[in-house]
């Protein structure tokens, strides 16, 4: 892991912001990937975003003021991302009307989809839920993230995200249940 003091301490010179920066990208590169990878689903989705999300933290370094660590502000950025390119996605597409023949059919398609049927259906039941109910499940789920870091992340309460998770479960098994 990278050391954060340091790390903002060359963020904030100059001279040493290009090198900083290029430390970041290259630590959490990976990481958000993930992370948007299933709120998006598609690698080349994915790759966009988190292009976008890089170029956003960028752009915004200076407004970095260490009141997080910087693995929570870069997650927020790439949730954020997210979640607008998802917004984006749905108004600029009909397609999202007829998600399960869609979602199911982009999945086994996608060359970088190793999954079997049971996965591709786990998939579509996340793809299927609201966007900010499915990053809390993702988080929660995959990255085996605390509420609390996910509170500070998403700026929501601790009781919103375990409603939403919840929420998101139940939903995913009554998919199951349909599909079974």
């Amino acid at each position: 892991m990278i050391d954060e003091a340091r790390i903002i301490a060359q963020l904030k010179d100059d001279s040493q912001k290009e090198k900083a920066f290029n430390t970041l990208v290259h630590e959490y590169q990976e990481v958000l990937y993930w992370q948007i990878r299933r709120l998006v689903l598609t690698h080349e989705d994915a790759d966009d975003v988190l292009q976008n999300t890089f170029l956003k933290a960028w752009m915004a370094l200076n407004d970095f003021r260490a009141e997080s660590k910087i693995s929570t502000w870069l997650f927020r950025i790439a949730i954020n991302e997210s979640l607008s390119f998802l917004e984006k996605k749905k108004k600029s597409s009909d397609i999202m009307s007829g998600t399960d023949d869609f979602i199911t059919n982009q999945l086994l398609a996608d060359p970088y989809f190793d999954g079997d049927e049971t996965q591709a259906l786990f998939q579509e039941a996340i793809a299927q839920l609201p966007d900010k109910q499915k990053a809390v499940f993702n988080l929660k789920y995959f990255q085996e993230m605390k509420y609390e870091d996910m509170s500070q992340m998403l700026g929501t309460s601790i009781g919103a995200l375990k409603a939403s998770y919840h929420h998101a479960v139940k939903k995913i098994t009554e998919f199951f249940q349909q599909n079974d």
